[in-house]
């Protein structure tokens, strides 16, 4: 079957395979239908049987095992206890007030954004003649309407309103405003902008042909590499591609902004991980002290970091609009804008050579790392490093070199999202180790195991190991799985089947807790103890979903002696909690909840003397009585972390904080013929010190783990050579549904692992099990690896991430891809590329 190399929708490959497979399942089942109805025709062969069978999914069952909390702890005692989220009745209901659902003031104004549609351009001109002729336009904007400063950005590299160039599809080069949503955005679309088009850099293969890179370049280096390759016995090479990511949170990103109508003042109702950061960028743009700009944020409807730095993007320009009009003024973004926009996560190419014993141990690592950063900073250095600190994954090098490259592209710019660079640094790590064992002929386990770190041993940048659980969350693991049986289960079936194969995977992750940037390693709290006997918290945090403010509550119980019903959180907000650290890196309930814990404590202290004097007295009882004596019943606490700081040119210091550590084993089973695959089972175990809540911490692993498996085999962003991003919704992004969750899920929280470096034993949760559904991505290349074995093909082999349908199926080598070769390179025009 022929297919123009160049035909919509891209796959060629895989389409002209895909037809010639799905003709011979058509043969097979006909043949066994003729058989049945007693014609004699050729037998099919009982390992081709599976090939024939329709696939109905099982009813999926899930375990979830956690610590029970002390006998002896009081039941007023909620630490440690499986509460519900605080919001969960509220949100299941549709009650939880968004920032969208803030209602419409008297005089309110809606804002559409006019964005470039060429990935690098000069503009030549805008008219806007034919769009202020439509009903319900009050105004255009653009750079010179900025008040303040048009110049913003994590790097001040960036614009408020692109100024004479754009430089990716997306940017923003002004605003409409109008009556309504609708008017706002027919007017936008119809303004007409004129470019003088210049060549783009769209992918990280151009980026490194054209020296496209930001600077600086990372290093970390530790041991003798000449050294450690000259031991090795053998040595090899490979590379990896890891697609980016879209956040998709559920509420797609929003701002509403009120002008309160002297001194500058500005209220703003955003749905934001970082006040504090819109809060600056805000007053910067407004030209204005930020002492009189008000962020406040109620919850978000999801963040996964695409809310830290990129929400300013949004707040800028409709605070400048609000700021021009003296009227309020909201906007919020379509999915397909916010698609369009607001980056995601960085794309990586990993490039490695390694040097290992016959053994399977490994004794040298050189790697580079490029990430697609797009076309500003942002946060994509802090993203390098820390895929860089994460480049050995778990496991111990004596002799090891990263390197990491930030290419500078026409792509809107790429951001914090979940993980943020450890995902990818990890996940070139297990390439390179499943190398190993291929090129051994050993299992992937047994050299997994071999070179895991153990107590006391020392990261490539100099930090000591302290309190491990890796080897004991690898041997629960391995029994709660049941891995032997499933694995000599699988080794069974793959003998017995030609066209279906299942694999196995077990991986482990180690992932670093704390802001590695050190200064963001701060929190505030304010705790206001009302005369009734309510409390009043806020600290520095938001809430997105993740249940922060639940713990935080229980925090407070704790250390006050109050029941949860007493204590309430409204909102985050820069003029109760000032310079607050972004929601991120996992570490805000280690952060804010030692905060919250520093400032009731100094409460508590407070009220001492009147629980002395009156021993039988009630909570109300003692705070009426501090505050007919004029006690303040109102603290702040305060808290950052201690001992940490790290220096690249020295490759010293502490980077984090401590860490979190987990292990899953999944099993899957693919079609070798369409390159579907199932997800039969995934267990994993998880080390959260001991757990603040375990319904929360089991439900971000499991939401975490899930988000990874998006990342790793199913979502796959497109874009044109010319920079368009062509996957703008879910009709052609696709996210994990009900059916890709594993039909047998089991999560299991450490037993007896306290962590004293951080608030009541805990551990941080939100990060660290994303990288665990790689075991999904390794046990498809496991199956990939037995089907291969059927055409005769042993050793290593390159498997892109994401493990997409496509991607199994050319790799599953046999009779019917021998038919379709790709096309010669140079001989078509791509209709999307790998960025």
């Amino acid at each position: 079957m022929s297919l123009d190399p160049s035909a919509p929708g891209g796959m060629v490959m895989y389409r002209r395979t895909l037809t010639l497979s799905l003709f011979y399942k058509f043969y097979l089942t006909v043949l066994q239908k003729l058989r049945l109805q007693g014609l004699r025709v050729e037998e099919v062969r009982s390992e081709y049987l599976r090939a024939t069978e329709i696939y109905h999914p099982e009813t999926p069952s899930s375990v979830q095992v956690y610590q029970a909390v002390p006998e002896g702890q009081s039941t007023d005692d909620v630490v440690g206890r499986p509460i519900i989220h605080l919001s969960a009745l509220k949100q299941a209901t549709g009650e939880a007030v968004y920032c969208d659902d803030v209602p419409l003031y008297e005089n309110e104004l809606y804002l559409a954004l006019i964005t470039s549609t060429k990935a690098h351009a000069r503009i030549l001109s805008v008219d806007v003649s034919a769009a202020e002729r439509f009903p319900g336009v009050v105004c255009c904007l653009f750079a010179n309407d900025v008040p303040g400063s048009n110049i913003t950005g994590m790097r001040q590299d960036e614009t408020v309103f692109a100024d004479g160039q754009v430089t990716c599809v997306g940017h923003i080069i002004g605003a409409m405003v109008a009556d309504t949503q609708l008017h706002a955005q027919r007017a936008a679309k119809a303004v007409k902008i004129q470019y003088e088009e210049l060549k783009p850099v769209v992918t990280i293969q151009e980026a490194i042909i054209a020296k496209s890179f930001y600077e600086p370049i990372r290093t970390i280096q530790s041991g003798d590499l000449e050294t450690g390759f000259k031991q090795a016995d053998h040595v090899l090479e490979g590379e990896i591609h890891i697609g980016g990511q879209e956040h998709f949170y559920l509420e797609t990103n929003v701002t509403l902004a009120v002008p309160r109508g002297e001194d500058g003042e500005m209220e703003l109702f955003i749905s934001s991980q970082s006040p504090s950061d819109s809060q600056s960028f805000v007053a910067n743009a407004l030209g204005v002290p930020a002492n009189r700009v008000l962020v406040r944020v109620k919850r978000m409807g999801g963040g996964f970091g695409g809310k830290e730095s990129r929400t300013t993007m949004l707040s800028t320009v409709v605070a400048v609009a609000a700021n021009k009009l003296k009227r309020p003024v909201r906007c919020m973004l379509d999915r397909d804008e916010d698609m369009l926009i607001t980056g995601g996560r960085h794309p990586f190419y990993g490039k490695y050579k390694v040097g290992f014993l016959q053994t399977g141990k490994v004794v040298a690592l050189d790697v580079a790392f490029y990430s697609n950063a797009g076309n500003s900073m942002d946060l994509s250095l802090a993203i390098m490093e820390r895929a860089l600190f994460h480049m050995e994954n778990s496991y111990c090098i004596p002799n090891v070199r990263g390197q990491g490259f930030l290419c500078r592209t026409n792509l809107p710019s790429n951001t914090a999202f979940r993980g943020f660079g450890g995902p990818q640094g990890m996940m070139v790590a297990e390439n390179w180790i499943t190398d190993v064992a291929h090129s051994l002929g050993r299992s992937a386990e047994e050299v997994r195991r071999l070179n895991l770190y153990s107590e006391g041993e020392s990261t490539p940048y100099n930090q000591i190991l302290h309190g491990l659980t890796l080897d004991r969350c690898w041997d629960e693991c391995l029994s709660r799985s049941e891995y032997e049986q499933r694995r000599a289960a699988a080794n069974l079936f793959n003998r017995q089947n030609r066209w279906t194969k299942r694999g196995l995977a077990i991986v482990p992750t180690k992932f670093g807790i704390s802001f590695t940037a050190t200064f963001l390693n701060q929190a505030g709290a304010l705790v206001h103890i009302y005369r009734d006997g309510s409390v009043l918290l806020t600290h520095g945090g938001t809430e997105m979903g993740q249940g922060l403010h639940t713990k935080m509550v229980q925090v407070a119980s704790r250390v006050l002696g109050i029941p949860c019903s007493k204590i309430y959180i409204s909102e985050t907000s820069t003029n109760t909690v000032a310079n607050t650290s972004p929601t991120a890196a996992s570490a805000s309930s280690d952060l804010n909840g030692a905060a919250v814990h520093n400032a009731c404590e100094t409460l508590l202290k407070r009220l001492e003397r009147y629980k002395t004097k009156d021993p039988k007295g009630s909570w109300e009882d003692w705070v009426k009585a501090a505050y007919l004596d004029r006690v303040n019943l109102s603290a702040n606490g305060f808290y950052k972390t201690p001992d940490l700081g790290y220096s690249f040119d020295t490759n010293s210091g502490r980077v984090f904080n401590y860490y979190s550590y987990g292990v899953a084993c999944s099993e899957v089973e693919i079609d070798c013929l369409t390159g579907a695959h199932k997800n039969l089972s995934t267990t994993i175990v998880m080390d959260v010190g001991h757990s603040l809540n375990p319904a929360i911490d089991i439900g971000q692993v499991e939401g975490g783990f899930m988000q990874g498996l998006g990342l790793f085999t199913l979502e796959e962003l497109h874009y044109s050579p010319q920079g368009v991003l062509l996957t703008r919704g879910p009709g052609s992004y696709k996210i994990p549904a009900f059916g890709d969750i594993p039909t047998q899920l089991t999560v299991s929280l450490l037993r007896d692992a306290p962590n004293d470096k951080a608030i009541f034993a805990s551990k941080a949760v939100g990060e660290p099990p994303l990288f665990l559904a790689s075991s999904v991505f390794y046990a498809i290349k496991d199956a990939i690896r037995a089907a291969r074995a059927g055409s005769g093909m042993t050793g290593p082999f390159r498997l892109d991430s994401p493990a997409s349908a496509e991607r199994i199926r050319n790799a599953c080598c046999d009779q019917f891809t021998k038919l379709c070769p790709p096309a010669e390179p140079g001989t078509f025009t791509p209709w999307s590329v790998q960025v």
